[in-house]
């Protein structure tokens, strides 16, 4: 992992050790700075360690308990301003003077939300515990009294010596003490730390190597004085204080949580950091409570409501106060006010309260139970899923599958690989060879499909064996073989156990190495190599080269490496094959494979013996060391023959480029975080089509200081404003027919252009300003930038500048980062754009930023289960992502803005007509309805609709979504619930209770029953109302249903039902029997509802209230239609035609679907292979000739350690921390970009001739349908649906039109 070389100082208060690190002082003097600055751990000694009272090692990623789940749940949901308010009113009940309504007709909706919402939470919270106990009761060994027991992980403590066994993760940060491996080695495998899956290796201190057994272990009574906990995973500082010496500890000699032990019997640890006190969980943050916007919002909305209630309020006390001054006093002989009341302005304020009391249902606390149960961690972000603006995806084990497999090879100008029946013709793989029928060594799992190129091996091909005797033998791999015949390769890095395993596989198997030989067996034949040097890898170099002599005597350098750095040391004759080679490459990294040169160099014995004087010469030298090797391994390095090169397979997971690309039509922006190297992050982006060839350039930040990174932007953005301002001159009248410029680099068209329908005139209002000049930037850009940079760039002076540049380009790739600044980019775009975020990982430290971000998934992988406890969603396949956002977010977000949409409305439609009647009732605060209509009104008769709607319903179908991703822009932009939408609903809600007042109150002011009796009389008013107020709503509720299923019809008509069987039997003599003084309305009901006049009143009120709402949609609908509305008019129109007979089946939308095989593959350049299969980090050439991890005899051992006395441990920690070489060792420069077409038409251009070759498609029916609707065909329609513009040829065409080359990659080098 890379860190910065200048760290920050505004991280000096956050981890204190950083800031001696910065001052250099040793770590004796970071130890004695005071025990505030360090933790003392004694091992085998619970006593001593248990009075500084450190943390123990269980976890808790959940957020309640048994004894604080309902106070804390309470104040979470008291949170809500709603809820909080009706806590207020049902107080306010309580006060007989003010109070017109029972208690219960406000404490039981309060009560019914709040359980509800408990339960909800405690289901959630409970599989958290769940997931938790999992990990706290893994079982671990612990020695305890000279005895190795069995310990639960959350039992451990600091200071307890526990064993750990191969592939076991480790429980804690631990010191390692000791191992099975010679010399205290082990091997571990970070990749849920730092996403890295290659190899890493620990050592312990020798003082304690020799300890071993456990009783030995027992009598340890050493001391380790440390720093205090903290989140840097690549620093500790420390020391082991132990019979009266001291030992300086380091990151090398650690054993971090999260970690797996690999390749390693067993070893032993001393536990030095415990549960959140661990790196690790240093790392996670904290669990926070998530809140959706739309919660946010609502909050505003009901302070709002609120105001408007207080208001309301206002106004009806005032008519009282006024009513009991000209009015009320004259009769007050017999109608005197209730004590305390003694003057008319009392009564104004009593009536106030009692008026806040009887409007309190404007304020709809049901809706705040408006999530519905879903398979998820977390079921209060469901909306929130459609509103999703960035994407922040982890990369390894997220976008891949951590296999590397051995794809294709070029040997000798010939390519082997996929079997081709004619040039260009691909068919259908064949069955992978069988290697056992004559390789009893070969690998069982390995694939190759080529037969052509096991016969060249069968046929003794000269260049053939050569190639794979080099991959064989140029490695720094470990084998083992635990039985005759099976062998089991240690790795470095997967890339080198996929070569070695496809030499073995071919018959040429490595069997094993000493420090001075490597034997493999040829063909069936065991040969032993004598092995003189390993010039080593390095990110420098970029190769690797080992000289061995063969038993014949000779001499030979065979060496691997990226092309771009071997062409360069070739010998001149080799140009022919180079160049063959090369358009091999450029194939193989065009399929977004991980390529790699291989070449050798016979050498006489004189050339050997000087190069070996002067490279023993720089080994040994005191000064310059490094600069001395490189200097040596480049002068051997040279004239070497080229054999072909290797082409690896980073496996993605499946349907990742479909679903990258689908996400980016719905104007999803998507950011790759990564510890991974910057090489394999951008050859991984290729592959999934984050990176593509007909973007307008590519950005690499790799600046190492503050003023680097500051240059690097401010370049980057001027050449986007100047691409920008040459490609809109070309372009202007083009992109005036389709709605303006392009939409910050995305490649979609803009707004306007992608709701523009066929036949509606533009706009004449001109566009709104873009608030910054690179909003207005058209043309794609990509960012890649190095976690040293980033550190630069999320400074507090700098973080707005790197903001606006990686914001202007479709895709940033950051490379190199710990979890820390992961969390930290996601927090920049959380605290700056008004945008929802989403964060996806599979590791521990993805674990910060899925905490971070507004949505949390965690990909349920293979490294560990740490993201999906932090999760809000998991799952196991990145692909599932497109579903989960474009069909069930999209959904979620639809239901749930109808959702409050309709439940503002029936609010105020119902609450509002108590308003009116204040005015005919002296502003008596009297109620229209009775109190048990009022009560069951939002809790039976309406509630089961809108929840029927808010779990089914669904504009188009889930194909649909998937299929026309422009969709999903809606909830990105709000347009379904926003301000503006919910004061339409309370209009209309007004308007609603005006018409249910006043049409029963105009029709039964002077009406009378068939016998002449009146029928004015209040409970008759009551009835009618309340009755139209139910079948008002439920026409609407039918109105506002896009999809209906057999439950919704079950809800609204069974809620009508109930509502009559409620209010019947409210008013059935049986109920007036037994409960005379609570329903002493006997019959009314019956006597009402028996009036021909009562339904015709209704029956107007019901029309008067519906018939605008019929008249704006349908207006709306045929002048100013959605996109959902168009697609579903197409599929209307499709089925229509396929009833008739009269077409054929064709698919909507003239390229495949996300799930089809519509994706054409892009190639690319040379200048852009950037991959290449190695270990993009220090090898193990210097492990491995010091013997250090080889079993010999201590003879032996003894033997060669005389040689080589220096440290390798401490040489690759001196290289690490030592600035980089560039000037002693010349670095490989970046290719030249092939000039070609791309320089004269831009990928606009291209682009636009390949989408008229896509809309030539037969498949394309929205055009079609168009025509039918309007009589003419419009190509804006499918792309305003699509999201096609200039991205349909180049991305989508399944044709695969021919690239135009790369685009120039900026390689930004101003820094170190």
């Amino acid at each position: 992992m890379t860190i910065p070389k200048d760290i920050p100082e505004k991280w000096f208060p956050i981890f204190p050790h950083l800031k001696w690190i910065k001052l250099g002082l040793p770590t004796s003097e970071k130890i004695r700075c005071g025990t505030e600055q360090e933790r003392r751990v004694r091992a085998n000694d619970r006593e001593y360690n248990e009075k500084f009272l450190y943390a123990n090692n269980c976890i808790m990623t959940s957020k309640y308990n048994i004894i604080t789940f309902l106070p804390v749940n309470l104040f979470e949901q008291f949170q809500e301003v709603a809820n909080t308010y009706f806590l207020f009113l049902l107080i306010l009940q309580l006060i007989p003077q003010i109070s017109s309504l029972p208690w219960f007709t406000t404490i039981v909706p309060l009560v019914l939300v709040l359980s509800i919402t408990a339960v909800k939470d405690a289901t959630d919270d409970y599989f958290r515990h769940k997931s938790d106990n999992q990990v706290n009761n893994r079982q671990s060994q612990v020695l305890i009294n000279g005895v190795l027991q069995k310990e639960k992980w959350m039992d451990v403590r600091v200071g307890d010596i526990i064993k750990l066994e191969n592939n076991q993760f480790v429980a804690a940060d631990l010191l390692l003490l000791s191992s099975s491996e010679p010399h205290g080695l082990c091997y571990i495998e970070t990749a849920e730390l730092d996403g890295e899956t290659n190899m890493k290796v620990r050592q312990s201190l020798a003082v304690t190597s020799e300890l071993g057994e456990p009783g030995n272990l027992a009598q340890f009574d050493g001391e380790v004085v440390c720093e205090l906990p903290n989140n840097k995973l690549d620093r500790f500082c420390g020391a082991l204080h132990w019979r009266e010496c001291k030992y300086t500890l380091t990151n090398n000699n650690m054993l971090l949580r999260g970690c797996v032990l690999r390749n390693t019997e067993s070893c032993y640890g001393l536990v030095i950091f415990a549960g959140p006190d661990t790196k690790l969980m240093q790392n996670s943050g904290r669990t926070k409570f998530k809140r959706t916007s739309i919660d946010h919002l609502m909050n505003t909305l009901v302070l709002w409501i609120f105001g408007f209630l207080v208001c309301m309020g206002v106004i009806l006390a005032i008519g009282n106060a006024v009513w009991e001054r000209e009015v009320g006093s004259l009769f007050q002989s017999y109608l005197p006010w209730d004590p305390p009341v003694d003057n008319f302005l009392f009564s104004a304020f009593l009536s106030f309260w009692s008026y806040v009391i009887i409007l309190n249902t404007v304020v709809p606390i049901s809706l705040y139970v408006s999530n519905t149960a879903a398979e998820a961690r977390s079921t209060t972000l469901n909306e929130e899923l459609g509103q999703v603006e960035y994407i922040f995806s982890d990369k390894t084990g997220t976008l891949t599958q951590n296999i590397m497999t051995f794809n294709k090879c070029s040997i000798n100008g010939h390519a082997y690989g996929d079997v081709m029946d004619t040039p260009g013709a691909q068919h259908k793989r064949a069955q992978p060879l069988d290697f056992s029928a004559w390789n009893p060594l070969a690998d069982r799992d390995f694939c190759f499909y080529d037969v052509s190129l096991l016969e060249a091996v069968k046929m003794r091909e000269p260049a053939v064996h050569e190639f794979f005797r080099v991959l064989s033998l140029c490695h720094t791999v470990m084998s083992e073989e635990k039985s005759e015949g099976e062998l089991v390769y240690k790795a470095q890095s997967p890339d080198e156990g996929a070569l070695v395993t496809a030499a073995r596989n071919f018959g040429f198997v490595f069997r094993s190495r000493t420090p001075s030989t490597i034997t493999t067996q040829e063909l069936g034949k065991e040969v032993t190599y004598t092995l003189l040097a390993i010039l080593d890898f390095n990110n420098i170099r970029k190769r690797m080269s080992v000289i061995v002599r063969t038993p014949e005597g000779h001499i030979c350098l065979y060496c691997k490496g990226a092309d771009t750095v071997l062409f360069d040391r070739l010998h001149s004759c080799n140009h022919d094959l180079m160049n063959i080679t090369s358009d091999h490459l450029n194939e193989f990294a065009g399929d977004g494979l991980r390529t790699l040169a291989l070449a050798y160099r016979d050498l006489s014995e004189e050339q050997w013996e000087e190069w070996a004087e002067r490279y023993h010469g720089a080994d040994k030298a005191i000064d310059y060391r490094e600069d001395r090797l490189a200097a040596a391994y480049e002068e051997i390095e040279q004239d070497m023959m080229l054999l072909g090169a290797t082409a690896i397979e980073d496996k993605l997971q499946e349907g990742i480029a479909e679903t990258i690309t689908v996400l980016s039509l719905a104007n999803i922006k998507i950011w790759v975080l990564t510890g991974d190297k910057q090489e394999t992050a951008v050859n991984i982006g290729y592959s999934s089509k984050m990176l593509t060839d007909d973007m307008t350039e590519v950005f690499i930040m790799n600046g190492y200081t503050v003023q680097s990174v500051r240059e690097d932007l401010r370049r980057a953005r001027e050449r986007m404003l100047e691409s920008s301002r040459s490609r809109d001159g070309v372009k202007e009248a083009e992109m005036q027919d389709f709605g303006g410029a392009c939409s910050l680099g995305n490649g979609f068209g803009s707004r306007d252009a992608a709701n523009w329908i066929p036949g509606q005139k533009k706009s004449a209002q001109p566009p709104a300003p873009p608030t910054s000049l690179l909003e207005s930037v058209s043309g794609e850009f990509a960012l890649v930038i190095s976690g040293h940079s980033l550190a630069h760039a999320l400074e507090a002076d700098m973080e707005q500048e790197f903001l606006e540049t990686a914001c202007a380009c479709r895709t940033v790739i950051c490379c190199r980062v710990t979890p820390l600044q992961k969390a930290m980019v996601v927090e920049l775009i959380r605290r700056h754009k008004n945008a929802v975020t989403l964060a996806i990982g599979d590791g521990a430290n993805d674990v910060s930023m899925i905490k971070t971000a507004h949505i949390g998934v965690g990909i349920s992988g293979q490294e560990g289960i740490q993201a999906v406890l932090a999760s809000d969603y998991s799952f196991s396949q990145f692909r599932f992502l497109q579903r989960l956002l474009l069909v069930h977010g999209r959904w979620s977000y639809l239901r749930m803005c109808r959702f409050l949409c309709y439940f503002f409305y029936k609010n105020f439609a119902f609450t509002m007509v108590h308003f009116w009647f204040g005015f005919f009732c002296g502003f008596s605060a009297q109620t229209v309805y009775d109190q048990y209509f009022i009560t069951l009104y939002n809790i039976v008769y309406t509630s089961l609709p809108v929840l029927a709607m808010g779990i089914f319903d669904q504009d188009v179908s889930d194909q649909r979504s998937l299929q026309y991703p422009k969709l999903y822009e809606p909830g990105q932009l709000n347009l379904l619930f926003n301000k503006r939408e919910f004061f339409i609903c309370i209009a209309q809600g007004i308007y609603t209770s005006v018409v249910l007042f006043f049409v029963p109150y105009g029709a039964l002011w002077q009406a009378t029953q068939s016998n002449g009796v009146p029928l004015a009389d209040y409970q008759t008013f009551a009835v009618t109302t309340a009755t139209a107020l139910v079948i008002v709503v439920s026409v609407q509720i039918s109105l506002d249903t896009g999809y209906w299923t057999a439950i919704n019809h079950f809800f609204v008509w069974g809620s009508l039902g109930t509502y009559f069987t409620i209010l019947f039997t409210m008013h059935s003599s049986i109920l007036f029997n037994i409960f005379p003084k609570q329903f002493h309305f006997l019959g009314s009901a019956q006597s009402t509802l028996s009036q021909p006049l009562v339904w015709l009143t209704i029956a107007l009120a019901t029309v008067i209230c519906i018939a605008p709402v019929l008249a704006f949609r349908f207006l709306k609908l045929d002048l100013k239609p959605q996109l959902s509305d168009t697609v579903r008019y197409t599929q209307l129109v499709q089925k229509k035609q396929w009833k008739a007979g009269g077409h054929a089946r064709r698919s909507m939308g003239g390229a495949s679907g996300p799930g089809g095989s519509g994706l054409g593959h892009l190639g690319r350049g040379g200048s852009r292979r950037s991959g290449y299969a190695f270990a993009h980090q220090e090898g193990f050439g210097e492990l491995i000739t010091s013997g250090k991890n080889m079993r010999l005899s201590s003879l032996a051992l003894a033997t060669f350690a005389a040689r080589h006395s220096s440290s390798w441990i401490d040489t690759l920690r001196k290289k690490k921390h030592s600035p980089p070489a560039g000037d002693s060792s010349p670095a490989p420069s970046v290719a030249a970009p092939v000039s070609n077409s791309s320089s004269l038409i831009g990928p606009l251009e291209t682009a636009a001739e390949q989408r008229g070759q896509t809309n030539a498609d037969p498949q394309v029916g929205v055009a079609d349908v168009a025509q039918v609707e309007t009589g003419q065909c419009s190509l804006v329609v499918q792309e305003a649906l699509c999201g096609w513009r200039a991205t349909a040829g180049a991305r989508l065409s399944s044709t695969g039109a021919s690239s135009l080359g790369p685009p120039p990659i900026a390689e930004e080098t101003n820094g170190e």
